[in-house]
């Protein structure tokens, strides 16, 4: 029987490898984001690029329960290889692959039937909010095939193919960098030519999701009812408690584009385009959670709990060094920032608030992430729930509202980094000393599956 990749080694090791993979597959799809938003903003129509920020705060909600699905399918997968039982892995594999699919296609019906409704509650007016729906309902159903690619990517990072997760986004990102250009300036679809582009790379992320991990290393298996029947209950309940806390992300971003909103068409491109700077540079803090979280699942199932404190402290200082490189290179490129995406007035004061302030919140935001990872795949995972949504749900829109009071469209970004540092303080330290406690007779297990069937009638290339 094959051992976990993630059970003997050193864990810094395995934690740089992992994020670095990680981050590189992450930070092109995020690069290529940018360059969309860079394309659009080259129409020179502040409205379109307004438009497209109101979409995405929308777009978020309903990533954000994939991504859920992915932790909760790569904490149980991780589990059962620590475990030494590679053949319940794929049967959980498959079955958290048609689980979540049939998830994401539930909240993207949902999203499309209300969209007009939830792109006015966002802020948006006239034709910035005809434009943003249009281009959810040109979108959003493409969810679904990017469901199947976050398991994918999460079972292939579980048993440790790193590289091979990393493929996965970086093709398609390369592909999107071509056809993106081509569709919304030399076609001259502009947006619409925007969420063609981005239908088709989340076609290319399953097709080659699917390949590496259902055809290269055989890690899922072909889902059934009955093997469905088995991994619901112990997949939904890391996975539920998994999208709760992704969704506090997306809740606090609605409710600073909210915020946002009230100063104008400026701001908010200004406010689209740190969030894009925001997932672009920080793809590394971003791809820490998930590249992590196969390191303590498969050593928890071994009980090797000397391994996870060292894995978690390990996690902090990468945080740490990451946040303060990062730093200094957006701040000395702010200038370029401003001039190369035309802002102006309010919005380049935006930009000087998130480069100067809002940057340096990561330190703490990088020890949240770290903490729901350990909290996540531990057995606690309500506790990353609770951490997320007291930063996001209760504490970022009275400091926010607060500091824009003050500051104008920039207190909305010092506000978010005010709420990511008190909160993630906090979880960093809450996170630590459960991982410190831990020993065999302490760990939390969910409830015994059904037994599965036999694996071997269900395997399939």
């Amino acid at each position: 029987m094959q051992q976990g990749r993630f059970l003997t080694g050193s864990t810094l090791g395995h934690v740089a490898r992992m994020t670095a993979t990680g981050a590189f597959g992450i930070t092109v799809v995020f690069l290529v984001d940018a360059a969309n938003l860079l394309w659009l903003s080259q129409l020179g129509d502040p409205t379109i690029v307004a438009a497209i920020g109101f979409a995405y705060a929308i777009q978020f909600f309903s990533v954000s329960v994939g991504v859920g699905l992915m932790i909760g399918a790569a904490a149980l997968v991780s589990r059962s290889i620590g475990q030494g039982d590679r053949a319940l892995a794929r049967q959980q594999a498959g079955a958290a692959t048609a689980m979540a699919t049939l998830v994401q296609g539930a909240v993207a019906a949902l999203i499309f039937v209300f969209r007009h409704d939830l792109v006015v509650l966002a802020g948006a007016t006239g034709d910035t909010a005809e434009m943003a729906a249009d281009y959810l309902a040109l979108t959003i159903f493409s969810l679904m095939p990017m469901a199947v690619a976050l398991v994918c990517s999460g079972v292939l990072r579980a048993d440790g193919y790193g590289a091979k997760a990393m493929y996965v986004t970086l093709v398609s990102g390369l592909v999107l960098m071509v056809v993106d250009p081509f569709l919304i300036l030399w076609l001259e679809w502009g947006l619409a030519g925007a969420g063609v582009g981005l239908v088709l790379f989340r076609f290319v992320l399953m097709g080659l999701g699917l390949y590496f991990a259902v055809y290269q290393t055989d890690l899922i298996g072909r889902p059934s009812l009955q093997t469905m029947q088995a991994a619901a209950r112990p997949f939904l309940w890391i996975a539920a408690p998994a999208i709760a806390t992704q969704m506090s992300t997306p809740v606090g971003n609605y409710i600073l584009t909210s915020i946002m909103a009230p100063f104008g068409d400026e701001a908010v491109a200004a406010w689209a385009v740190a969030s894009r700077l925001t997932v672009l540079a920080f793809g590394g803090i971003f791809a820490l959670s998930g590249a992590i979280g196969g390191i303590f699942g498969q050593n928890y199932g071994a009980g090797q709990y000397d391994r996870l404190r060292s894995t978690y402290a390990n996690a902090l200082v990468f945080c740490l060094i990451y946040t303060v490189i990062t730093w200094a290179v957006l701040a000395s490129a702010t200038p370029y920032i401003i001039t190369g995406f035309g802002l102006t007035g309010q919005g380049a004061d935006v930009i000087r608030a998130f480069t100067s302030v809002g940057v340096g919140g990561f330190v703490f935001v990088g020890a949240l992430f770290a903490s729901n990872a350990a909290f996540n795949n531990l057995g606690q995972p309500g506790r990353s729930t609770f951490v997320n949504w007291i930063k996001d749900g209760a504490l970022m829109w009275p400091v926010a509202t607060w500091m824009a009071a003050s500051f104008g469209p920039a207190g909305v970004v010092y506000g978010q980094a005010m709420a990511g540092v008190i909160v993630g303080a906090l979880a960093a330290l809450w996170g630590w000393r459960y991982v410190a406690s831990l020993t065999p007779d302490m760990v939390a297990q969910p409830a015994p599956p059904k037994p599965y069937p036999n694996p071997d009638r269900y395997r399939s290339r």
